[in-house]
């Protein structure tokens, strides 16, 4: 066992470590996916993701208007309306000399044509002349103004997205642009949750005196599948050494595993021992944090398999569960999943007026929030702190949306002061 427990930034800089030696192994899986466009979102690339052809494909026009030569327009005479392209269609021709060409949004831009006037930006030259337009005065156009050249944002061939790049929904429109009715991905590691407590009976149950449902579970299998897991729901093993054993044996096929509850130092806290009976090695066995202080990190010896299977004893308490899911399982989930982003994710906010706390020196905090993400026009995110009743407190959980973290050399924090918070 360790004794000295070690900092936040300690015990992320193991994890972080940990997740970077997971992702340099020359076969994270050997198997590949091939799945449907539709049902990518949230899967990670195995192949780069390349151009079939130029992006855009041709020249276009980034407004309703009319394409000319911008040194033609900017004289301000009229020019004569010598055809019309809409989104679809094709230019029957190149564009005259002292000419527009009347164009929308999307539109292929004619041949000769080198910037866009916008709609509003011109007037019909008379009666007479109502097929004419000049660009009002004084305003001037330059080349390549409201166009998006071939090619632009990308030549056929070019890779556009890494292996290990999330899909989600900017990066399935792209691969729908380039003509990829399917991709291929890594396969969801397999998370085996375990849940630990003779309190804990099925959520559909009447608990009795002393009593709670099982809510860690359907929690976890939520966070697992939102960061790339396929969630693999173990039975609810009780507070002995049978049974813990029995579980963990059950658990040895997964690629990742995380147990909720018994890992605290009380008399029916049993899952360390039984982790220890199989030979796991410990990485830290707690935290100087609050909550989640005796969060347990280490692997498991697998001698059939190509690597150990890591783990995460996380404690029982479901705001404790969120939070070191959240800090310390997802960056090495992503690991697994071969995913490139960074995990956890952490962003600014300003602490709310009202929002006055005392901090508690020696551990860092990260309490239940609220963020209005810049809701409010010309302001910066604000957060605010959700009342809550320690670390067993869902109602709190289910009102937040990120933890605002106090640092542990804080001792207050100030109203308007800019502040870290842990995203859900």
């Amino acid at each position: 066992m360790i004794s000295a427990l070690p900092s936040y930034d300690q015990a992320a800089a193991q994890v972080a470590a940990y997740a970077a030696a997971l992702g340099r192994r020359p076969v994270q899986f050997p198997n590949r996916e091939r799945v449907e466009l539709a049902q990518a979102p949230g899967r990670v690339l195995a192949q780069p993701l390349s151009a079939d052809r130029d992006q855009p494909p041709f020249a276009r026009s980034t407004r309703d208007g009319y394409a000319c030569r911008a040194a033609e327009a900017s004289i301000h005479k009229p020019l004569a309306v010598a055809g019309a392209t809409r989104a679809g269609q094709t230019p029957s021709g190149p564009l005259p000399p002292r000419s527009v060409w009347e164009i929308m949004t999307g539109a292929p831009v004619p041949a000769g044509a080198d910037a866009v006037i916008m709609l509003e930006h011109v007037e019909a030259s008379g009666a007479a002349e109502a097929n004419k337009i000049r660009l009002l005065p004084p305003r001037t156009i330059k080349p390549g103004e409201n166009i998006v050249a071939q090619g632009a944002q990308a030549r056929a061939g070019d890779e556009l997205l890494p292996a290990g790049t999330a899909l989600h929904s900017g990066q399935i429109a792209l691969a729908a642009a380039c003509g990829y009715a399917s991709v291929e991905v890594f396969p969801r590691p397999r998370v085996a949750i375990l849940a630990t407590g003779d309190e804990l009976v099925p959520v559909a149950s009447s608990p009795a005196p002393g009593q709670i449902r099982n809510s860690n579970a359907p929690m976890l299998a939520v966070l697992v599948a939102a960061a790339g897991g396929e969630p693999w729901v173990l039975p609810t093993a009780a507070d002995n050494a049978s049974a813990l054993d029995a579980a963990l044996a059950q658990a040895a096929s997964a690629d990742l595993l995380l147990i909720s509850g018994g890992v605290s130092a009380g008399k029916f806290d049993l899952v360390e021992p039984a982790l220890a009976r199989i030979g796991a090695r410990f990485h830290f066995t707690g935290v100087r944090i609050q909550p989640g202080k005796p969060t347990v990190f280490g692997d498991l010896p697998r001698p059939a398999a190509s690597h150990s299977l890591p783990f995460f004893g996380l404690p029982g308490n479901p705001v404790s569960t969120a939070v070191t899911f959240l800090l310390f399982a997802a960056p090495v989930l992503a690991a697994l999943a071969g995913n490139a982003e960074s995990y956890p994710r952490f962003a600014l906010a300003r602490l709310a007026p009202s929002a006055d706390r005392h901090a508690k020196a020696g551990l860092t905090r990260f309490l239940p929030a609220f963020c209005n993400f810049g809701a409010v026009p010309a302001q910066p995110p604000q957060v605010s702190f959700v009342p809550w009743h320690g670390s067993g407190d869902l109602v709190a959980l289910a009102r937040s949306n990120c933890f605002l973290v106090i640092p542990e050399d804080a001792h207050s924090l100030e109203p308007g002061s800019l502040v870290r918070i842990l995203l859900l």
